[in-house]
């Protein structure tokens, strides 16, 4: 089989991962709130994590050196997987979808800041072709601005962010440091704001089906896109991420009776666009 052909298989598990936790996730919010969701899929990554880790007798690899990069990339991911959480309960499947396909834009403007990268004009027009991309799907003035769209952009930055510090913690870090830190930190951070009312809901036994299903797809789909990512360059892999935008607004229009926006398809290939455009740029500015 084609490395290509492999590539697509892997993005296809991703695609899937996303569905069934945003799926899963609507599923949870009847009976918990963000911060308690982020709690009991913290706690149970990270016993999964262990397992994994002891499997493979990877312990050596779990060290405190970084702590300080694990903190804030730690801080960022849990602000933008809270507020993803939080969007899912206020914003159409297809549209939070959408405004999360703006995270490598972010990255885009946020990375001369925090890692010193030159902002290019190539970057700046795929910038500027994804703005125009969020100014359709979120039609200001025409819509009113609501929490959801502002959380979801909100989500965006705070994964844009957690990719920069990725960055800098897999120059001297596994990726076993990085989950098993991730979910370590989560948890403590998760269960300070659950319990800051003084009442973290136990889940009923209807439950914990949604919640393996979170914890679990959560892991996978990085897993597959990093092993996609391995198989083939990101201009192979980034159309078929973008597979699961009219995939997820079937899924939604399904099972949640919500319409099929046009409008918030054709902000989403401006959005894709401008993704894809610096893609582009970046492959050839290296040479690939």
């Amino acid at each position: 089989m084609h490395a290509y052909a492999k590539a697509a298989i892997w993005m296809s598990g991703a695609i899937v991962s996303f569905m069934a936790m945003a799926v899963a996730g609507r599923a949870v919010s009847v009976e918990l709130d963000t911060f308690e969701i982020m709690a009991y899929r913290s706690v149970f990554g990270a016993l999964i994590m262990v397992v994994v880790i002891s499997y493979y007798g990877r312990w050596a690899d779990i060290t405190v050196q970084n702590l300080r990069l694990h903190a804030s990339r730690n801080l960022f991911h849990f602000m933008g997987q809270n507020l993803w959480f939080y969007a899912l309960t206020l914003l159409p499947l297809a549209q939070l979808f959408a405004l999360e396909f703006t995270t490598p834009i972010w990255v885009i403007l946020l990375a001369p800041l925090l890692l010193g990268n030159p902002l290019r004009l190539a970057g700046l027009a795929a910038a500027l072709i994804a703005f125009i991309g969020i100014l359709i799907v979120a039609r200001p003035g025409a819509v009113p601005l609501g929490t959801g769209t502002f959380a979801a952009l909100g989500c965006a930055i705070g994964f844009a962010l957690t990719y920069i510090y990725s960055k800098k913690l897999l120059l001297h870090e596994s990726i076993f440091a990085l989950l098993l830190h991730m979910l370590l930190m989560q948890t403590v951070l998760s269960l300070i704001f659950a319990g800051f009312d003084g009442d973290i809901a136990l889940p009923s036994a209807a439950m914990f089906i949604p919640l393996t299903v979170i914890t679990i797809t959560g892991l996978v789909a990085h897993l597959c896109i990093s092993m996609a990512l391995t198989l083939a360059p990101a201009s192979v892999c980034a159309p078929i991420d973008f597979v699961r935008l009219p995939a997820i607004a079937v899924v939604g229009a399904l099972f949640y009776a919500e319409p099929m926006d046009l409008m918030v398809l054709l902000g989403a290939i401006f959005i894709f666009g401008g993704n894809y455009l610096n893609i582009i740029s970046e492959m050839k500015n290296k040479g690939t």
